[in-house]
């Protein structure tokens, strides 16, 4: 099997979960049943929020980028990142490898229905346009929250280890409430992908669509050689 590099630390412990979810989707009778991976776990990134919401904060373009680099020395065949929001700097992660790099974009639009779309994110995703092109092409509406600075909290709480029965039901509320006014939910944040066990209504885990683009390149099912 090909071996993937993960573009990690952002945060930590949702590449963690990504690398649970990993497990749990290869029917595995051995060690070398599983996806082979090679983990940047670098929670040094600069601050994706910091910089696309308040405007402060350094760059996390290049710091992505040397990630990539360090990646493809070590010996991945193709790139991978769990979080929606980093996307954003997709550009500089592609140009700066040879390496194919396996977007949660496209991976996500491939998973989702026809309709209107609940975005449950960081207001950075909508504030750059993360998804704003995939769902253009697709015909696909994307609603927004109209209570993103509680999102925005939450995040915060699970980025600082708080993923207990108050988050959980914090992330129950908001999501009920932003699924009367859509078809379908898209948890578009890797952090609220530790949270979606508090969800009733129909959803699509961007988290989980990457995850399987994984196990799809790594055992030559995208089509590559």
């Amino acid at each position: 099997m090909r071996r993937v590099g993960i573009l990690g630390g952002m945060g930590p412990e949702a590449t963690i979960l990504l690398m649970q979810r990993l497990l749990r989707a290869v029917p595995a009778q051995d060690d070398a049943d599983h996806i082979p991976l090679i983990v940047h776990q670098n929670p040094s990134v600069p601050s994706r929020i910091a910089r696309l919401i308040q405007g402060t904060g350094a760059d996390p373009g290049p710091v992505l980028a040397q990630m990539a680099c360090d990646l493809q020395a070590a010996g991945a065949q193709a790139l991978a990142m769990p979080c929606n929001t980093a996307h954003a700097y997709a550009p500089q992660i592609v140009a700066a490898t040879s390496l194919p790099f396996l977007d949660m974009r496209a991976a996500t639009l491939k998973a989702l229905p026809k309709g209107r779309i609940g975005m449950l994110a960081s207001p950075a995703v909508r504030l750059t346009g993360v998804f704003a092109e995939t769902f253009q092409t697709a015909g696909l509406e994307p609603v927004w929250s109209e209570e993103e600075a509680s999102l925005l909290a939450l995040i915060r709480s699970v980025k600082a280890g708080q993923t207990g029965r108050e988050e959980h039901e914090t992330f129950a509320r908001l999501a009920a409430r932003l699924s009367l006014h859509c078809d379908h939910l898209l948890v578009a944040c890797t952090e609220l992908s530790l949270l979606t066990a508090a969800l009733s209504a129909p959803f699509t885990d961007s988290l989980d669509c990457l995850v399987g683009e994984i196990v799809a390149y790594s055992k030559g099912e995208d089509g590559g050689s």
